[in-house]
């Protein structure tokens, strides 16, 4: 029996002890052993098995971390984790108090940068490149490892452009496996299938145009000539390009044929690759369905609808429209610029845009959102999906800036049901005409409502409503987590805590906050963004604007620091925003 070689690996200087025959070996027990893990405890699979030789070739021909290393997202890289001292820490990956999902500089010394959303590298590594030449260090390796999907991104083209007159020692490489978390899309795409087949000329080449020494497209799976090619590429100086060819969930037959379930496939059979399917019977439904099946109802009556979405098809749910209206519905990739401008163009031609973005990506696209939506005010409907604490994923993940970064901008309007019920019925009313753009956003996961597919109520636009009438405290909340205050209601003393789902947070509902303001002396507010200028702030300044000094105003949400991963239960309570804890702050206002 073979001795276990992954077992005598702690660091890369370990790894550079093996012979190049002993590799194949190796790269079997990291496969073996990232499966293993993800199996039970979870995570990103496909994509860090698709590069596994790649990884290790990498930590085996430069020297890490004086050489720096940066992986684009981060997905691919648990392999790289496992190679560079936390092998033994892996099985804590993505769970509260572990380590990180992602490369995250504050935990290896090898993780050269910090990332989480796409198409970041080519600018870090560019930075990185431009300071050793600063520094007169012309011997360091600054290696940036890319998908297909992330340097499609306009992030990823403005570090190509500019690194290609930059005249430094960085070496780009392309991980070509024609997919992202969905297949990819595009004419970048289409060029890049046209070199993998022999059918782009030389003088053709789009990154030898952009003064890089292009190199491949070779077998991202061969070892031995990843090694050559790398040992080769060492010797090259300027910025030089890699397209390496791979399989997204190599190694996995289940993973290789069904790359989109297993990019995180949650807990399954190591042996056969079978999902372990949670029974979802007599569950309410996900916020993302109910958005994407009723925007389908929607498109089925109004034939100026449109749906678009930058690379998440699935993980929005907009797959439904794209499935039935495929003229009508776009996914443009990871571009989320384009996305907001490209609505913004097609609201202007009359049209009815439903733009589908997670709310941490949309931060990516903060000037698109002022300068071509608010300022012309246009009605784009923003529907900002992973609001909210989204778990595992951790801080470049979760969605709490959303509510404060989009009320301060005028024009806007900004929405957070409660139920399903209320996200159906806003997107019912948006399309019967809107003046202003606006935010609908709501968490990931499920809901409460089980029977959610009523008959469609137009809503009020920047109206709340009192879920509950009370006597001596009122509780203001925005969004899905009301529903934690409708369930302590019962642990209340009866009648004494009044319960008031605002709905907006611009417009606010003024008219009733008038009333609330004037029959309560104490005020919760509650909300499941950041604290620093979202619901809490804006009820705090109405409270201010109109002189009511005399009331009590707790603010409650997200606190003024970034928040782990691990699950949602567990992050809540960590920052005093769980069940229990809200039921504390209510009582001992009571007492």
């Amino acid at each position: 029996m073979k001795e276990n070689l992954l077992n005598q690996i702690d660091c890369p200087k370990d790894l550079k002890k093996l012979s190049e025959n002993q590799l194949p070996q190796l790269a079997q027990e990291l496969r073996d052993f990232i499966i293993d893990i993800v199996a039970t405890k979870e995570g990103h699979l496909g994509a860090s098995l698709g590069v596994v030789e790649l990884t290790i070739v990498l930590h085996y021909i430069f020297d890490t971390p004086n050489d720096l290393l940066v992986w684009d997202v981060g997905h691919q890289a648990y392999g790289h984790k496992i190679l560079t001292g936390r092998k033994n820490e892996f099985h804590t990956n993505r769970q509260f108090g572990g380590i990180s999902g992602f490369p995250n500089r504050t935990e290896s010394v090898y993780d050269a940068f910090g990332v989480g959303h796409s198409s970041t590298s080519i600018s870090a590594v560019l930075g990185m490149a431009m300071a050793s030449k600063l520094k007169g260090d012309f011997d360091k390796h600054h290696i940036a490892v890319i998908g297909d999907a992330s340097i499609a991104s306009g992030m990823a083209f403005e570090g190509l452009n500019h690194a290609g007159v930059s005249d430094t020692n960085m070496l780009i490489i392309l991980n070509d496996n024609e997919m992202g978390i969905d297949p990819n899309v595009g004419a970048l795409k289409n060029y890049l299938t046209s070199v993998k087949k022999g059918e782009s000329l030389h003088q053709q080449n789009l990154f030898e145009a952009l003064n890089f020494s292009y190199f491949g497209p070779i077998d991202g799976h061969n070892l031995s000539l990843l090694i050559a090619e790398l040992n080769r590429l060492k010797k090259i100086k300027g910025p030089k390009f890699l397209h390496v060819i791979t399989t997204k969930g190599k190694g996995l037959e289940s993973a290789e044929k069904d790359q989109i379930t297993y990019h995180a496939p949650g807990k399954f059979d190591k042996i056969t690759g079978e999902v372990h399917i949670k029974s979802e019977e007599n569950l309410p439904p996900k916020y993302q369905d109910v958005f994407g099946l009723t925007l389908v109802e929607l498109a089925q009556q109004n034939d100026k609808i449109i749906g678009i979405t930058p690379a998440m098809p699935t993980g929005s749910s907009l797959k439904y429209m794209i499935e039935s209206f495929p003229d009508r519905a776009f996914d443009v990739g990871i571009a989320e610029q384009h996305a907001v401008t490209l609505a913004a163009g097609f609201t202007t031609q009359g049209f009815i845009p439903y733009c589908a973005i997670y709310s941490t990506f949309l931060q990516r696209a903060y000037d698109q959102i002022i300068h071509d939506v608010a300022i012309q005010n246009l009605p784009v409907i923003f529907c900002l999906d992973r609001a909210g604490l989204v778990g595992e994923d951790g801080a470049t993940h979760h969605g709490v800036f959303d509510l404060a970064f989009l009320r301060i901008i005028p024009n806007f309007i900004v929405f957070a049901p409660i139920n399903e019920v209320a996200l159906r019925n806003m997107l019912y009313t948006v399309q019967l005409g809107i003046e202003h753009p606006i935010a609908i956003r709501y968490p990931r996961g499920r809901g409460v409502v089980k029977d959610w597919k009523l008959p469609f109520k137009k809503l009020e636009i920047g109206k709340g409503i009192c879920i509950a009438e009370g006597s001596e405290i009122a509780v203001l909340t925005i969004g899905h987590i009301g529903n934690v205050i409708i369930e302590l209601q019962s642990e209340f003393p009866k009648d004494k805590v009044a319960h008031y789902d605002m709905q907006f947070v611009k417009p606010l509902d003024e008219a009733l906050l008038r009333q609330i303001f004037s029959k309560y002396s104490k005020i919760v507010t509650v909300e499941d963004g950041c604290v620093k200028g979202g619901f809490g702030s804006a009820v705090l300044e109405f409270a201010n604007k109109n002189n009511y000094q005399k009331t009590s105003i707790q603010i409650l949400g997200i606190p003024d620091q970034f928040i782990e991963h691990g699950s949602t239960e567990e992050l809540f309570e960590s920052i005093y925003l769980s069940k229990n804890h809200l039921k504390k702050v209510v009582l001992n206002l009571l007492s």
